[in-house]
């Protein structure tokens, strides 16, 4: 018979997060000293971009973590990846909301969370421009530069303010389009900012009550971000209520929402597919 192992205890974590969000705020600074990047490349598509300080960042943080802890697995938006033996694997977003960046447009971050024998259970996200600092770990509680937050409790979809994204590909963003036209009519109103981890920490204190999103790239967008919104009450799951797995389609809320922005959602995007 195999053993499940135990959840670990937020005391166990708490070097974990330490690390993570003295990571976030290093890496940080180095972002705010450096100005707008001028080296820029594209990825998946024109508008798809990466910046030298992306990987740079990225190289500060994996070299940070293997002096730290030599034996842990990591895996990066830009590349790094390495195989552990400790049970606990980094994810890395080194900045996330790179066309923000480009354009020193506020709404990029520094993501940074741990998975433990395979399940997340720490996140620090710093907002470079706002200098806010949201972490949180499996059973610690969540916070916003270290003062507990907590989702919002509204309960009416028609005053919810939703955040959204859109994806790199232009036949999925004309989807996306026409689902949101579906949706618009039933909220307050929408907000794009164009970064998941921020998105996902403003519905974790209350900001936006809400937060959907498809084609987003990859576990390091929203792995931090879900834990914090976790420890603060909310929910992220899939467009069936299972976990998040992108790049299909998520969403996130406080709990008295969920269940009728899930059902707009699937209507809307069955629609507009």
């Amino acid at each position: 018979m195999t053993t499940r192992p135990s959840r670990p205890s937020p005391t166990e974590l708490a070097p974990l997060l330490q690390l993570a969000t003295n990571l976030a705020l290093e890496c940080g600074e180095v972002l705010r000293s450096a100005g707008r990047p001028r080296a820029i490349e594209q990825k998946s598509s024109d508008v798809d971009l990466v910046t030298e300080l992306d990987r740079q960042v990225e190289r500060l943080i994996v070299d940070r973590l293997r002096a730290a802890r030599p034996y842990d697995g990591l895996l990066g938006e830009e590349g790094a990846t390495r195989e552990g033996t400790s049970g606990v694997r980094w994810l890395i977003d080194p900045i996330d909301g790179t066309t923000n960046f480009v354009y020193a447009y506020p709404g990029f971050a520094v993501s940074i969370a741990a998975e433990v024998n395979g399940a997340l259970a720490v996140g620090a996200v710093h907002d470079v421009v706002l200098q806010e600092t949201f972490a949180g770990s499996l059973g610690g509680g969540a916070t916003l530069n270290g003062n507990p937050i907590h989702v919002g409790s509204g309960t009416e979809l028609s005053s919810a303010l939703v955040g959204t994204g859109f994806s790199y590909s232009a036949a999925i963003r004309g989807a996306q389009s026409e689902a949101l036209r579906h949706v618009l009519p039933r909220v307050r109103d929408i907000r794009r900012r164009g970064a998941a981890s921020l998105d996902l920490c403003w519905v974790a204190c209350g900001r936006l009550d809400a937060y959907f999103e498809r084609d987003i790239g990859g576990p390091w967008d929203i792995g931090a971000g879900s834990v914090i919104l976790h420890e603060a009450g909310g929910l992220l799951t899939d467009a069936h209520g299972g976990p998040p797995r992108p790049p299909h389609l998520i969403l996130a809320s406080n709990p008295g929402l969920y269940e009728e922005f899930r059902a707009l959602l699937v209507r809307a995007h069955a629609a507009s597919d």
